[in-house]
């Protein structure tokens, strides 16, 4: 009796073991997960440059959580007020629920490390080696140099950092790879301009306080070089060159027409009033005042895909450096 009750409990315990996964359930889990942190915006019809990267880096690693967040402190308020605005909820229907909830990247990391996520991969969603990414990097070594007595008690077994669409700085990844990376991705822009029969002139962010500008010049010698056949100029919002810098370059050229597109993830903001919009210091405006013809997309480069693409290239990169397959 003893041994039949024995019996029919070892059935029943190895039937428990081998019940499927309740829903929401993960079985072989690996535990890692990314973070695509960009500046964001407040602009709902601009969020595609955002969320294309998102989605096509979801879509390679299909078991990998891919989760979004904004490094901008403001830009995360005005979503979070917009979270309790049931007229503009509904007036958007567009706008995915995680934009409302969108956190900074300290907070995702934390919320997946908490849910158990111990190998994290933070990629950037900025364009250059400024200010934003900077900041980004530094709170990634902050949270890596967190030491605890017992070595399993650390929050992270890794923890990594990917590098900007313009690149960084060293000989791992030469940042000259990474412009030439860009330009070939953006050969449709020289297209349209020359079929436009005018030059192709960008509009970049930019920092007042970091010397960016070479990498920016250097890119659009890239796609001179690349594209012989229609001239790229690229002006920022912050820091040199500006417009007033490219202006007499456009004078002594000879430029009639210009095709002028936004170098930016997100054609938010800036796009739709700084470079396109009716006010006479728009960009447009300016540029038309003076006697050119100007034909402008307002179009973020995250929506372009193989542009967004070149994220999923700098992703892959930096799981192989620090030996992470995502899945």
């Amino acid at each position: 009796m003893h041994s039949f009750i024995h019996s029919v409990g070892a059935l029943f315990l190895l039937l428990l073991l081998c019940q499927p996964a309740q829903a929401g359930e993960k079985t072989g889990d690996p535990r890692q997960a990314v973070v695509l942190a960009a500046f964001g915006t407040t602009v709902p019809a601009a969020l595609p440059g955002i969320l294309n990267i998102r989605d096509r880096i979801q879509r390679h690693y299909p078991q990998t959580p891919v989760k979004i967040a904004f490094t901008s402190d403001l830009i995360r308020k005005v979503w979070q007020r917009r979270r309790g605005d049931a007229a503009f909820i509904k007036d958007n229907p567009s706008v995915p629920a995680d934009v409302y909830a969108v956190q900074g990247p300290l907070a995702t990391i934390a919320n997946l490390q908490d849910a158990g996520y111990r190998t994290i991969i933070v990629q950037p969603g900025h364009i250059s080696l400024g200010e934003e990414y900077l900041d980004l990097a530094a709170t990634i070594d902050g949270l890596n140099a967190i030491r605890t007595i017992k070595a399993k008690y650390r929050p992270f077994h890794k923890l990594a950092v990917g590098r900007p669409a313009m690149g960084t700085s060293g000989e791992d990844h030469p940042y000259t790879d990474d412009l030439t990376l860009i330009a070939k991705a953006l050969a449709d822009d020289a297209a349209q301009a020359a079929e436009n029969g005018g030059v192709l002139l960008y509009m970049a962010h930019g920092n007042t306080f970091m010397p960016s500008g070479s990498a920016y010049l250097e890119f659009a010698a890239i796609m001179n070089h690349l594209y012989p056949r229609v001239k790229t100029y690229i002006a920022l919002v912050e820091g040199y060159p500006s417009l007033d810098d490219t202006l007499p370059l456009l004078q002594q050229a000879g430029v009639k027409k210009l095709l002028l597109k936004p170098f930016m993830t997100v054609a938010g903001d800036h796009t739709l009033n700084d470079m396109a919009g009716d006010e006479p210091d728009s960009w447009k405006s300016i540029l038309g005042a003076r006697g050119y013809e100007v034909m402008t997309v307002p179009q973020g480069l995250g929506e372009i895909d193989a542009f967004a693409d070149v994220y999923l290239h700098h992703l892959q990169q930096t799981a192989s450096d620090n030996d992470i397959v995502l899945h």
